[in-house]
């Protein structure tokens, strides 16, 4: 976009304003702020306007819409920009035609409009209407965020500085085998924790062998105020559940993760929701900030536990992209990006 004239015309940006609400209000609102180098970008070069689209959530057919209409996000957005020439649509998914990407809603979008630009990492792999429909329309080029999401997670698919460590966790590891696939098997070290660690330890499906934790923090049952205790990864009481890795994996993790060059990580050790399974992400949050490291974190718990965390100013790139960083380190082509000539 940076060669893009867009003096005097008016511009559609695709941003990803997807961002949780609370009691009607934004309450984070980290991609909103994402989006404004780009929405300042364009004003500063003399656009007349600019229209923003995003979706908001996932509408059902039949489902009451107001909890999904954007104006809370227009309200922020609003706030943080301060230009009168921002003008933000309503969510894309309100249009049947958007995750169809149809001809017509994508004509709709592009009505009026002089050139597209498309900031919005999070939606790329997504052949909608606001993603792809109208970058076949419209003179097109990418947003500097989504420039900025290509340049640091494509650093992590080719040559990378050593040790490179990948930290792995959340629930099931079915989601993450192709990443782990085509990135594991370049790491030194592979260190997963969270549920998917017993899915590993039981039947690995991955090609390699990753580490594993040592210890867990093991619940009587799945619950905030849950009795609990701390037991060898491999000796769970009958009954119990390893909700979030052990001191001694926490230890283990952390001098592991300090004598790396490169690090990614992407899901939790635990319920870090809970205060009483916290510990081990938050110690693998500290871990990679205190590292002197390339390091990028990925996915929304991820993210939230370097933010809650405090150290999100220490980590090289934050990704605000889940499933799109996840395809896109797994090798896959994201529609968004393809559809935007390369020159």
């Amino acid at each position: 976009m940076e060669s893009a004239d867009v003096d005097g015309k008016v511009v559609l940006v695709r941003s990803d304003l997807n961002v949780p609400l609370e009691n009607g209000q934004v309450a984070d609102d980290t991609r909103i702020r994402a989006s404004l180098p780009t929405l300042r970008l364009l004003l500063g070069r003399g656009a007349r306007e600019v229209r923003v689209c995003s979706h908001l959530g996932r509408p059902k057919a039949g489902e009451d819409r107001a909890r999904y209409a954007m104006e809370p996000v227009r309200a922020r957005l609003a706030e943080l920009a301060g230009d009168s020439r921002i003008r933000v649509l309503e969510n894309t998914r309100f249009a049947a035609g958007e995750t169809a990407n149809d001809e017509g809603f994508a004509r709709e979008l592009a009505d009026g409009c002089d050139l597209y630009v498309n900031d919005a990492f999070g939606s790329a792999h997504r052949a909608h209407a606001s993603t792809v429909g109208v970058a076949q329309l419209l003179p097109s080029y990418a947003g500097l965020l989504l420039l900025d999401e290509l340049r640091h997670l494509g650093a992590l698919l080719g040559e990378v500085e050593r040790p490179f460590v990948i930290i792995s966790g959340g629930a099931k590891v079915e989601d993450k085998v192709g990443v782990l696939e085509n990135l594991g098997s370049r790491a030194d070290a592979v260190l997963i924790g969270g549920k998917m660690a017993e899915e590993v330890r039981v039947a690995n499906p991955l090609s390699f062998a990753a580490v594993l934790p040592l210890d867990v923090v093991a619940a009587s049952a799945f619950a905030a105020d849950a009795e609990t205790r701390v037991t060898s990864f491999d000796a769970l009481p009958d009954g119990w559940l390893g909700l979030d890795i052990g001191p001694q994996t926490r230890d283990d993790f952390a001098r592991r993760i300090a004598g790396a060059a490169t690090v990614f990580w992407n899901g939790p050790m635990g319920v870090f929701e809970w205060p009483a399974f916290a510990a081990g992400t938050f110690a693998v949050a500290a871990a990679v900030a205190d590292c002197d490291a390339f390091t990028v974190v990925g996915g929304g718990d991820s993210v939230r536990a370097v933010q809650e965390a405090g150290v999100a100013d220490r980590i090289s790139w934050i990704s605000t992209g889940g499933g799109a960083s996840l395809e896109l380190l797994e090798g896959k082509d994201l529609p968004g990006v393809a559809a935007i000539p390369a020159d």
